[in-house]
């Protein structure tokens, strides 16, 4: 049997490898598929090669891949397909870790010179183990991305874990923790780990029952790794009694035992459903009719007609620049006219598209492929894809985002007739790191400070009118918050209340500030998104194209409380 693991340079040696098995009727095993996108055209062709008459009834070829859409459709339908999945719950994720290698051998279970720490670190690294997998579930509330986390990164963890407690055989404080928790969470797990927010979810969940308190679970029988006490590490004992231990703790996890809010369930249900009715949606006919008695043509055309009647046309970029050109003291004049030319061709592409589109539903012109997957799109009420290459990201429906694409517009023309607003809808700008770059030069011209000595320091306002814009800095609001609520009676983050997903932020003042001259206060750091779906294209920074800022809110808990229960600031929702 032959193994390759494929990536860049590969696809050579692995065509030569099946060429030569197919004669010998060897075995041959080509791992990470889905890393050799460009590959996979060439392996459908090897693949349609091989039949009865050409090949060695031995040969076998084994194909490894995490789910891609660029598996070649053909190879499935004519392989035989295995899944390896995690098991679904904490107690059957944390069963199969005990019952698989190598926990399941008695030598390795048994190999310990300090086997009560052992044992109780063994169990809470199964448990964490669990924990970040079962979190994907939550979607953005876990996890950013969706990471795959698998048993490899477990089993390397435990031997790590053996090897350092063999080699310090003294006092439990003698474990040299910081080290362990560094190879488990920034190596082994957070090797895949991409997302800046999600590496800190990470550690903050490694540390938790890891951190201080893996030493204490190692001497504290009462240590409890969730509020509820329902998980935590089992009392010493033979193999036997730790598997009849997993096999009583509860089937379905509460959502409090990963530190999230009750209200993460409705949360989770909601993205399955929603799952569900895409799903649905993808198998409707083109021809499909519509109630009411129209067709489907009818439909499209009122909705086509009536979303180009009521938008607005392009603004007029001249007599923009002309009424505030470039000013070295007022950066918010380039903000401004940058943002008109970024909505002008975003509107000028919706008016051209549903023109071409409204002639071709009347005969006047040829249906081509663009046209009708803006008609499907605009039928199931999604944002045709001709607009959102040219938009700002949005997961609102089709009515509900063209109505905030015209409040948007109705900001700036606000804007251009009567000056800046003393309060700025952040969620209203196409390019919001633009209006934040521009806040800070204008702090740093004015009293003449290195641009990259400057940063924010943030305020949350009390609910009032705020008719005059602040000397320095931008009032800000517009901000909704998911996890948590802001009370503004204490002016503190505070737990959501029972069955509300989402909440309005309090305004802010984005107050510029030498970095160096932050003022300390309980905060929790709290990761700014321009949509509910939180992830999005990586950047050189490290930061997701969906993030904006981090803010800094006033709280009264720890800021891993927070960060477990995947608080976050979004500029827009889905609905």
């Amino acid at each position: 049997m032959e193994t390759l693991s494929l990536g860049q340079g590969q696809g050579p040696k692995a065509e030569r490898l099946i060429e030569a098995a197919r004669g010998t009727g060897s075995w041959v095993v080509l791992q990470n598929c889905h890393l050799a996108v460009s590959w996979m055209t060439t392996l459908e062709r090897l693949c349609e090669g091989v039949t009865a008459e050409n090949t060695t009834a031995m040969f076998r070829l084994w194909l490894t891949s995490y789910p891609s859409e660029h598996f070649p459709v053909a190879v499935l339908q004519n392989g035989i397909k295995m899944t390896n999945e995690p098991p679904m719950g904490i107690r059957a994720n944390i069963m199969q870790s005990y019952l698989n290698d190598p926990v399941c051998d008695p030598e390795f279970f048994a190999d310990s010179a300090r086997p009560a720490e052992w044992h109780k670190l063994l169990f809470g690294l199964a448990f964490f183990h669990a924990h970040v997998q079962e979190r994907i579930k939550f979607g953005p509330l876990g996890w950013n991305i969706p990471y795959q986390f698998s048993d490899p990164d477990l089993k390397i963890s435990l031997r790590q874990l053996q090897m350092f407690l063999n080699e310090f055989p003294t006092a439990p404080l003698a474990i040299p923790l910081k080290a362990l928790v560094y190879l488990i969470g920034e190596c082994n797990y957070g090797g895949r780990v991409t997302d800046a927010q999600d590496r800190r979810t990470l550690m903050t969940i490694l540390t938790d029952p890891m951190g201080g308190p893996f030493v204490t679970s190692c001497v504290d029988d009462s240590y409890r790794y969730s509020p509820s006490g329902v998980f935590y590490p089992p009392p010493a004992g033979d193999y036997e009694s730790y598997l009849e231990f997993i096999r009583n703790l509860p089937q379905i996890a509460q959502p409090e035992v990963f530190g999230l809010h009750a209200n993460a369930d409705i949360r989770k249900d909601q993205q399955q459903v929603d799952r569900l009715f895409d799903s649905v949606l993808l198998t409707m006919g083109s021809a499909s009719a519509a109630a009411g008695g129209k067709s489907r043509e009818e439909v499209l055309m009122d909705l086509a007609t009536s979303i180009k009647n009521k938008f607005p046309k392009p603004f007029d970029l001249e007599a923009a620049n002309y009424k505030y050109p470039v000013d070295y003291y007022e950066s918010m004049n380039s903000v401004l006219c940058q943002e008109l030319v970024r909505f002008n061709r975003l509107i000028v592409v919706i008016h051209q598209t549903l023109f071409e589109f409204i002639e071709a539903l009347q005969g006047l012109r040829v249906m081509s492929g663009d046209l009708d997957a803006l008609g499907s799109a605009m039928f199931i009420m999604k944002i045709p894809e001709l607009w959102s290459k040219k938009s700002y990201p949005s997961l609102k429906p089709l009515t509900s985002y063209i109505n905030e694409l015209i409040e948007r517009i109705d900001m700036l023309n606000a804007w251009l007739d009567g000056g800046p607003p003393p309060v700025f809808w952040i969620t209203g700008f196409f390019f919001t790191h633009a209006f934040l770059t521009g806040v800070l030069q204008n702090y740093a011209r004015k009293y003449k400070h290195p641009i990259d000595l400057v940063g924010f320091d943030f305020e949350c306002l009390p609910d009032a009118e705020y008719p005059e814009k602040p000397e320095d800095g931008a009032y800000v609001r517009g901000m909704f918050l998911e996890g948590c609520k802001w009370d503004n009676d204490t002016m503190l983050l505070a737990e959501s209340d029972p069955k509300v997903l989402f909440t309005r932020h309090a305004h802010m003042w984005f107050k510029p500030i030498i970095i160096s001259d932050q003022p300390e206060y309980p905060h929790y750091k709290c990761p700014l998104y321009r949509t509910s779906e939180r992830r999005g294209v990586l950047a050189t920074t490290g930061h997701s194209s969906n993030f904006v800022i981090t803010l800094r809110i006033p709280s009264d808990r720890p800021e891993t409380h927070w960060t477990k229960r995947g608080v976050a600031g979004l500029l827009s929702l889905s609905d």
